[in-house]
């Protein structure tokens, strides 16, 4: 059984503005434009966001001539729940687990 979450992913979600791209992919792949005119996010901040997901692990990038489209990886978004799911699970099963203070 799992006890812990993959950090990395965890900190790479937990910015509002990272998790705002996220939940636009979820709906439809964006290029930089199309982010830009959805968040409000100047370009180069927004470009720094998507390196970050990029980096990662949660976004994956295609090239289409002069833009640069983006895509959610859902297997890593679906792995993330299961982690998640798998520490509800433990927590469960060790409710009644109470560690008797010295």
């Amino acid at each position: 059984m799992l006890t812990s979450v993959d950090t990395d992913l965890i900190r790479a979600l937990a910015d509002p503005l990272r998790l705002r791209i996220v939940t636009l992919l979820a709906r439809e792949t964006l290029c930089t434009t199309h982010l830009v005119e959805e968040t409000g996010a100047r370009q180069t901040n927004l470009s720094n966001h998507l390196k970050v997901l990029r980096e990662a692990g949660v976004v994956e990038t295609e090239p289409c001539g002069r833009f640069t489209y983006y895509r959610l990886k859902p297997d890593v978004i679906a792995s993330l729940a299961g982690q998640f799911a798998d520490l509800a699970e433990a927590a469960r099963t060790a409710a009644d687990n109470k560690r008797a203070c010295p």
